[in-house]
């Protein structure tokens, strides 16, 4: 049963995640501009999501918050172990740990939440 509850909450946690990282670019109603280079990007990190359904919403997320264009400049895109990711990441509860984990190791939040995420 706590299994259960465990993995429902990480999925409620990925889907506000979503919400979030969707709503940040329809700020007024427009789809955000980025760089191709930065859509590539930002379609390429739904795979690393946990569980099918979420890769799914995150690619659909994406194509509904962003169009190409010119670069944005205010988008936080971060490399780590050779991986590129940016905006805000649906993480599960799971990689939440995880970075927590790591940030009392002595990573940055930031690599934490990249190779966590990835890895």
């Amino acid at each position: 049963m706590r299994k259960i509850i465990a993995v429902g909450l990480g999925t409620l946690s990925a889907l506000f995640t979503l919400t979030l990282f969707a709503g940040s670019a329809q700020a007024g109603g427009s789809q955000g501009e980025v760089s191709e280079r930065q859509y590539r990007i930002l379609l390429a990190q739904c795979r690393h999501a946990d569980a099918p359904a979420v890769r799914t919403r995150c690619r659909a997320s994406v194509r509904a918050s962003y169009r190409v264009g010119r670069a944005d400049p205010t988008l936080d895109c971060r490399t780590y172990s050779g991986v590129t990711v940016c905006g805000v990441l649906p993480l599960s509860e799971a990689e939440r740990a995880c970075i927590d984990d790591s940030v009392a190791g002595g990573l940055s939040y930031r690599r934490a939440e990249v190779e966590c995420y990835v890895l």
